[in-house]
């Protein structure tokens, strides 16, 4: 087995999810290497990723992070320009997911969203969990929004029109969406650190449901707080880093610093002032300075 592999292990469901496909028993997603922008073959020649992984696409801007996972959604197969490969469960993706959308097994939360649509949310959730055949389209609506409600920092009122909903607001109820209506096995995400996400709460509560999540960031904690980096250069895939309990140990101390700006954060958008004695004293209560 080559060196960028990752074991396969079989996945374990999370039972306390509202079903609303058939289980599509989705294994593990392979990424098979092509080329970077130079031509050269990749040097990270396979990427074996199973359920339960939580994965980082790092780089500097234009390295290729987003084409990484456009690949992964249109499951190449050596038809992009990057020559890459994508297998589930080590095979191409069946015909049958690929002619019917309610069975595609991958969900991209892109930087770009609009909503067309003016409908309520409440409605708009409950069309989709009954296009989705969920068994409950009304816990379905209410576990959704709470979900995303716990990773933006304006609550989304049921009766909100799509179209009223911020950058932020659409992008966590795109995420629980994903998740818990359309039970998505993979789940891609672009940058969610730019739409002022929680992000430490969000990776908390992504590790509770037993699915492939894929970042493209720039964030340090969510690489840190990963299973694994894909390192992009040039547009190719240079390597694999698995994170160790050392780098952990690092994602706790940002923690510290990235609650810190959270609360600043959360002062200013409620009209308070600031002033460095208060920030000084945070600092200390943290072990920052003396």
């Amino acid at each position: 087995m080559p060196n960028s592999q990752i074991n396969v292990i079989n996945p374990v469901m999370n039972e306390e999810q509202p079903a609303a496909v058939p289980n599509r028993k989705i294994h593990t997603i392979t990424i098979l290497g092509g080329q970077g922008k130079n031509r050269l073959p990749e040097a990270l020649r396979q990427v074996d990723l199973k359920m339960g992984d939580i994965v980082s696409v790092v780089g500097p801007t234009g390295c290729g992070k987003t084409t990484l996972i456009n690949d992964i959604e249109l499951y190449a197969n050596g038809n992009t320009p990057t020559g890459r490969t994508v297998l589930i469960n080590g095979e191409p993706l069946p015909e049958d997911y690929l002619s019917d959308p309610s069975s595609n097994p991958i969900a991209l939360i892109s930087q770009h969203t609009n909503f067309l649509s003016d409908l309520p949310v409440n409605v708009f959730l409950e069309t989709h969990a009954r296009i989705r055949g969920v068994a409950s389209p009304v816990r379905a609506v209410e576990e959704t929004v709470n979900f995303a409600n716990q990773l933006t920092g304006e609550p989304i009122i049921l009766e909100n029109a799509m179209t009223e909903l911020s950058g932020g607001q659409t992008r966590s109820l795109l995420i629980a969406d994903a998740i818990v209506i359309g039970n998505s096995p993979i789940i891609l995400l672009d940058e969610i650190e730019n739409a002022g996400i929680h992000r430490t709460r969000a990776l908390e509560m992504l590790k509770g449901y037993e699915k492939i999540f894929i970042f493209v960031t720039h964030d340090p904690r969510i690489a840190l707080l990963s299973d694994y980096r894909i390192v992009m250069r040039d547009g190719a895939m240079q390597k694999l880093i698995v994170t160790k309990d050392e780098e952990k140990g690092v994602a706790q101390e940002i923690r510290k610093l990235d609650d810190l700006l959270l609360g600043l954060r959360q002062r200013i958008r409620i009209g308070e002032e600031l002033n460095l004695d208060q920030l000084h004293e945070q600092l200390r209560e943290l072990g920052y300075i003396a």
